[in-house]
C-alpha cells in the first residue's frame, strides 16, 4: 500500500511505543477490507489484526501500588 495510502493520526495518552502500536493496529483494521483476501492472511500472520489486551493493574488497598508493598517493621 506503499504510497497509495495517505494518513493522519492523533493518538492521546500512552507511551510513544503504546502510541505507535495502536496506530499500527488502527491503520491495519481500517485497510483490511481493502487488500486481497491474500494480504490479509500475512497481515494475520505478522499479528497486525491482533490487539494487545494488556492493562495497567490496579492498586490493592493496604499496599504502596499494584505490586509493591510497604516495608515490614516488627517494631
Amino acid at each position: 500500500m506503499l504510497n497509495k495510502v495517505d494518513v493522519e493520526a492523533t493518538v492521546v495518552n500512552g507511551g510513544s511505543t503504546s502510541q505507535a502500536g495502536a496506530t499500527r493496529y488502527g491503520l491495519s483494521m481500517a485497510l483490511r477490507s481493502f487488500v486481497p483476501q491474500e494480504m490479509l492472511l500475512k497481515m494475520k500472520i505478522a499479528g497486525l489484526l491482533q490487539r494487545d489486551l494488556r492493562r495497567r493493574e490496579r492498586k490493592k488497598p493496604g499496599q504502596r501500588g499494584a505490586r509493591a508493598k510497604y516495608t515490614w517493621l516488627k517494631r
